[in-house]
């Protein structure tokens, strides 16, 4: 069983950039296909973004297409979510999540998730 470690959250202003890290103890990450969601008060969790084993295939929500860059080190058995031009709607807590499955997939489905995290908070002032 794997365990997830998320940090990186923090209060910026909007246009700002964070990082966010996702680190994986008690097994390796690369079995995994990882991927990130968030939940803002009073909201359901919603799908962020989902790499696939190896790296080579992303996918992402359609609100943060090209301002989020989902990426993994298999080797530091760890996940990023680089999150650029942030916006005050992008305030949320931020869970990385790990599904064990075929190499080539990504998934944007919470239930497809086994694993998760205990999250980070984001927070972006107008």
């Amino acid at each position: 069983q794997v365990q997830l470690v998320e940090s990186g959250g923090g209060l910026v202003q909007a246009g700002d950039s964070l990082r966010l890290s996702c680190v994986a103890s008690g097994r390796a990450l690369i079995i995994y296909t990882m991927g990130w969601f968030r939940q803002a008060p009073g909201k359901e969790r919603e799908f962020v973004a989902s790499i696939n084993r190896n790296g080579e295939r992303t996918y992402y929500a359609d609100s943060v297409k090209g301002r989020f860059t989902i990426s993994r080190d298999n080797a530091k058995n760890t996940v990023y979510l680089q999150m650029n031009t942030l916006k005050p709607e992008d305030t949320a807590f931020y869970y990385c999540a790990a599904k064990l499955g075929d190499s080539y997939r990504v998934s944007w489905y919470s239930y497809d998730y086994a694993y998760w995290g205990q999250g980070t908070q984001v927070t972006v002032s107008s």
